[in-house]
């Protein structure tokens, strides 16, 4: 989808429109921009950065707060018209997925025909415009996506890959960010298909085991299929405070809040958790995780308590704290019938860091 978060806003207010908008928080405490509107784009707003800097590049910026659950309202809209098509959809996030439209109920021979159509089924269904990347694998269809946003088709076909590859920057790389980039292009490795020809060595020794990935998709190489259904490895949540936190019990009420919401998202998956960890992130930037392994559970009092323990392992409450989080991990469907179940948290086993 483009600019989504900002593209409903702007389709549900039409005082927005045409209008540069972020959504975010608030500039005069933390606040981050989430989405932005192609209108403060222009301007160098991007999603990530912070709002006050948001403000600063672009002053008749529009902020509006987020209202996820609209958000996630059309995004259900969008994937109900996915899978109407094809069950292989593997979604991204809220307004990104992968579809394999080999098969299609359709019966379109050609991936081109099934994203003009699918196009049209989102702005008839939404209102809202999505740009769409057909190429032979996902690492292609993914760059294509965004060749030409807003409301854009690219289509790379199997004959035209290689010339696609030749104008793309070493950063097109999956896996590639800034840091590594500018690593790569230290090294003299400036675009993706400079990567074919590097030293293996070298290459190796700039991104480690990243290197034989790299050079497949250097080749327009990407065997990986389309999966529907991921199964969750890890879920949790954080959050950044306006204000950094000082007291000890309000870092407790915190924590133990979002130990309950992993507690129940636990459950409305039908999952079990080994590891609760909570992340702490303290005024100077310093972040640390403490970690908690034992029998699979997904009751609430349990985790909440496994938190609560891991918090006295921080210097919460002694240092002021930016950020909180808490989640889980080692995932099961299962209880491994010589294990206890849910009868409370065995606090004096080792911690983990």
């Amino acid at each position: 989808m483009d600019a989504f978060y900002a593209s409903v806003e702007q389709r549900d207010n039409p005082a927005l429109r045409g209008r540069p908008v972020a959504v975010g928080g608030d500039p005069e405490t933390r606040g981050v921009v989430a989405a932005a509107s192609y209108e403060a784009r222009t301007f160098g707003v991007r999603s990530a950065i912070s709002m006050a800097k948001a403000v600063r590049l672009c002053p008749s910026l529009v902020i509006v707060r987020p209202d996820i659950s609209k958000y996630k309202a059309v995004s259900r809209q969008v994937f109900e018209l996915f899978r109407s098509v094809t069950p292989l959809v593997e979604p991204l996030s809220l307004d990104e997925a992968y579809l394999d439209v080999t098969e299609n109920a359709w019966d379109e021979p050609l991936g081109t025909s099934v994203a003009k159509r699918l196009k049209d089924a989102i702005r008839a269904a939404t209102g809202l415009t999505a740009s769409a990347g057909v190429a032979p694998n996902k690492f292609l269809a993914k760059i294509a996506s965004g060749w030409k946003k807003p409301d854009g088709l690219t289509v790379i076909a199997p004959e035209r890959v290689e010339s696609f590859l030749q104008q793309l920057p070493v950063d097109a790389l999956w896996g590639v960010g800034p840091v590594t980039a500018g690593k790569l292009r230290d090294k003299g490795i400036e675009r993706l298909v400079d990567v074919r020809t590097a030293d293996p060595a070298l290459l190796h020794d700039t991104v480690g085991s990243l290197a034989g990935w790299l050079r497949q998709l250097a080749r327009g190489i990407d065997d990986r299929p389309v999966i529907a259904e991921h199964e969750p490895k890890s879920s949790g949540s954080e959050n950044t405070y306006a204000q950094d936190l000082l007291e000890i019990d309000h870092i407790r009420r915190e924590i133990a809040a979002m130990a309950q919401d992993a507690a129940e998202w636990l459950a409305s998956r039908e999952l079990f958790a080994r590891t609760v960890t909570i992340k702490v992130r303290y005024h100077d930037f310093t972040t640390i995780t403490r970690s908690h392994t034992e029998a699979p559970t997904r009751n609430g009092a349990n985790i909440v308590a496994r938190a609560m323990a891991l918090v006295s392992r921080t210097a919460a409450g002694c240092q002021p704290v930016r950020l909180l989080g808490v989640s889980v991990h080692n995932l099961t469907r299962t209880l491994a019938d010589e294990q206890p179940r849910d009868e409370g948290p065995q606090l004096g086993l080792p911690f983990e860091t």
